[in-house]
């Protein structure tokens, strides 16, 4: 099983890692034995308290996943003064945009969702792959299989994250390094905290916490699975998507009505 990953003795990288999914995936990796955890965060206190936190073997990085000269920068430093990279999870997000949203939106949601494990590709793949070991976690959404329907903006990109990280377990497998991608419906995270029952992501059922993700992604990890679906559900949804593409329109149609009449009886969440 040569994509299998297992955290006992790694260096594991994990952006957006001052809290939600991101926190609890650093929190689970230190468990599960990691002899080091580099929390990356934009935010540097955060980052900072989150690392405190966590432990003496959580080291905080300050990070914007955006800029692509800093992703590399930090690639090259954390490989130079603690250790090679064993796994690098790439689970910045954002939530930007209602409907079809503005260009400010598309802007960050491009960059974050798509951009963000692109720079990273680039930097820290060919080193994994000369070493012949290594592994990328991409968190996308299961908006990337599926459809969410509050945000064009969030959806779209998401589906760009899941095919790059498609395109690169092909590209690289061979090489010895795995890819996997992160596909959770709703969780309870800063992200969600605003969500109310007229909320599309409540069209998935019940929210998980975040350590649910975090378990269900190391298991993911250990069995050498590219996609990892802390709620298994998503992948009954997007093979109903998939046999009958005009079946799977018309329900999310009657699905976004029924949201539409509880947006009426109250105030939108988002």
């Amino acid at each position: 099983m040569p994509d299998a990953f297992t955290a006992d003795g790694a260096t594991v990288v994990v952006t957006g890692g001052a809290s939600g999914i991101g926190y609890a995936l650093a929190q689970r990796f230190l468990r599960e034995g990691a002899a080091r955890v580099l929390v990356a965060d934009r935010d540097p206190d955060r980052t900072r308290n989150a690392a405190i936190e966590l432990g003496e073997r959580a080291h905080p990085v300050t990070l914007d996943v955006t800029d692509e000269d800093a992703v590399a920068s930090a690639v090259a430093s954390i490989e130079e003064e603690h250790a090679p990279i064993d796994l690098w999870c790439s689970n910045a997000g954002v939530a930007a945009g209602d409907g079809l949203g503005g260009d400010a939106d598309w802007e960050a949601s491009w960059r974050v969702h798509v951009l963000a494990h692109v720079h990273v590709a680039r930097a820290l793949l060919p080193r994994m792959a000369e070493r012949g070991r290594g592994h990328l976690l991409v968190t996308a959404s299961a908006a990337g299989l599926l459809t969410q329907l509050d945000s064009a903006p969030y959806s779209v990109t998401k589906h760009g994250a899941v095919a790059l990280a498609e395109w690169l377990a092909i590209r690289y497998g061979d090489a010895g390094v795995g890819v996997s991608c992160l596909c959770p419906q709703g969780v309870h995270t800063p992200m969600t905290a605003g969500d109310g029952a007229d909320s599309a992501t409540r069209l998935g059922g019940a929210y998980l916490e975040p350590h649910e993700v975090a378990d269900t992604a190391v298991s993911a990890l250990r069995e050498g699975r590219f996609l990892v679906l802390p709620h298994p559900e998503a992948a009954e949804y997007e093979l109903h998507r998939s046999q009958d593409r005009d079946r799977w329109i018309a329900g999310m149609r009657r699905a976004w009505a029924k949201l539409r009449g509880a947006a009426q009886g109250g105030t939108r969440s988002r």
